[in-house]
C-alpha cells in the first residue's frame, strides 16, 4: 500500500474542515493529514486531534497575492512530505473531496495504490450547487450527499490534486507548472464551496474575506446554484465518461495544461451509490 498524505490550508472555515478531517481521516488515516491555518490568530479546533495541524503566519492580504503565496507554501510542504517517505500527496481546499466511485469497492488509499502516477493525477471535477425549490438549506450534522444531488461538470475543478514527485502547483491547485495532467477513471473531485445559498450569502458579508477581495470571486462562483436550478439534469455515468474524454484532449488557448470542455454547461444528478461518502 502506498503511503499517502493530504494537505490543505484555510482560514475561518471549520464548517468544511470538520468534514475534510472526517473524510480524509477515514480514507487515509488522521496521522497522514497536514492542515495549515492561515494566520497565527487562528484557533485549532479539537476535531483536528490526531492530525498534523498548525497555525502559520498569515500569507498575503489580497486574494491574488495570497493565493500565489499559499500554493507556493503548500507546494513546498508537499515536496517535504514526498522527500520524507510519502509516495503521493493530495493537495486540496477544505471544501474539496477526492472520491473514488463506490462501485469499485475501494477506499481512496486502495485505489491510488493501484493506479500508476508518474508526475500527477487529476480527478474529474464536479461543482455542486443547490437546486432551489427542491433542496433545503444544508444541515451540518448530515452527510452532504444526502442533501445535495446535482452538480455541474466543471473543468475548473478537474485539478492535478495528486502529486507523485516534487512539483509546483499553480493558484488554487488548478495546474502544475510546466506539466500536463492525466484524468483518472472512476475518480472525482467533489467541490462543495458554493452549494448552499444561505451559506453563500453569509460569505458575502464576511469582512475578512471581503477585505481580501473575495467578493467578486464569490459572486461569480454562485453560478453553480443557478446552473443546477435551471438546467436539466443528465445521466451521471454517461456524461462524466464523455466529459473525461473531452477534457483529456481539449485545452483552452491560454493554458495548455488546463482542461476545457468546449464551453458546454452540463449538470448531472449524482447516483445514490455516492450518498454516504461525504
Amino acid at each position: 500500500m502506498k503511503k499517502i498524505a493530504a494537505l490543505t490550508m484555510l482560514r475561518n472555515d471549520d464548517f468544511y474542515l470538520r468534514k475534510w478531517v472526517e473524510y480524509y481521516g477515514r480514507e487515509l488515516g488522521r496521522d497522514n493529514l497536514y492542515i495549515y491555518f492561515d494566520g497565527e490568530d487562528q484557533q485549532i479546533a479539537p476535531f483536528c486531534a490526531g492530525t498534523h495541524a498548525q497555525a502559520v503566519p498569515k500569507i498575503g492580504t489580497h486574494v491574488t497575492s495570497a493565493e500565489k503565496g499559499r500554493l507556493k507554501f503548500l507546494s513546498g510542504k508537499a515536496t517535504e512530505l514526498l522527500s520524507s517517505g510519502y509516495d503521493l500527496v493530495i493537495g486540496v481546499d477544505a471544501d474539496e473531496f477526492v472520491v473514488v466511485d463506490p462501485r469499485r469497492g475501494q477506499t481512496l488509499a486502495e485505489y491510488l495504490s493501484e493506479v500508476p502516477v508518474k508526475d500527477s493525477l487529476s480527478a474529474l471535477g464536479l461543482d455542486f450547487g443547490q437546486k432551489i425549490g427542491e433542496e433545503a438549506d444544508i444541515a451540518e450534522d448530515r452527510p452532504f450527499l444526502t442533501q445535495r444531488h446535482y452538480a455541474q461538470i466543471g473543468t475548473r475543478y478537474t485539478k492535478p490534486s495528486i502529486m507523485a514527485r516534487p512539483l509546483v502547483w499553480g493558484s488554487g491547485f488548478h495546474r502544475i507548472k510546466g506539466h500536463n495532467f492525466h484524468i483518472a477513471k472512476d475518480l472525482y473531485l467533489f467541490h462543495f464551496g458554493y452549494f448552499d445559498m444561505r451559506r453563500l450569502q453569509a460569505r458575502f458579508q464576511d469582512k475578512d474575506r471581503l477585505s481580501q477581495g473575495w467578493g467578486k470571486h464569490m459572486k461569480k462562483r454562485s453560478r453553480a446554484i443557478r446552473f443546477v436550478t435551471e438546467l436539466p439534469a443528465r445521466d451521471f455515468d454517461r456524461w462524466t465518461a464523455w466529459a473525461r474524454r473531452i477534457q483529456t484532449v481539449v485545452r483552452p488557448p491560454y493554458a495548455w495544461n488546463k482542461p476545457a470542455m468546449l464551453g458546454l454547461k452540463i449538470v448531472v444528478r449524482i447516483p445514490e451509490r455516492f450518498e454516504k461518502i461525504v
